[in-house]
């Protein structure tokens, strides 16, 4: 996750981890993988976000929590967003 997130930072984009059925909270842990690199990306001028919620955001309710991360370039990261909320209504 280091060098992806890393290379995003340079280059720009998204790093994306999504949840999917079988993972149906994310994969990367919320203490000591998604909340290091937030903070990296949102001190770089990037958005880190769920999809639905700001990572920096979430309130751990145990040590081993999963979420799924996107993060990357504001822009990128905003219209991402958008899509998630375009689903959500449609649901």
């Amino acid at each position: 996750m280091v060098a992806d997130v890393h290379r995003t930072l340079l280059y720009g984009g998204i790093f994306g981890y999504p949840d999917d059925k079988k993972s149906k909270n994310g994969k990367l842990r919320l203490l000591y993988e998604a909340f290091p690199m937030a903070l990296l990306t949102e001190q770089a001028g990037g958005v880190a976000t769920t999809g639905r919620m700001r990572i920096l955001d979430i309130q751990p309710t145990g040590i081993h929590q999963r979420t799924p991360v996107f993060l990357g370039s504001k822009d990128d990261v905003e219209d991402l967003i958008k899509c998630f909320k375009e689903v959500d209504e449609k649901s």
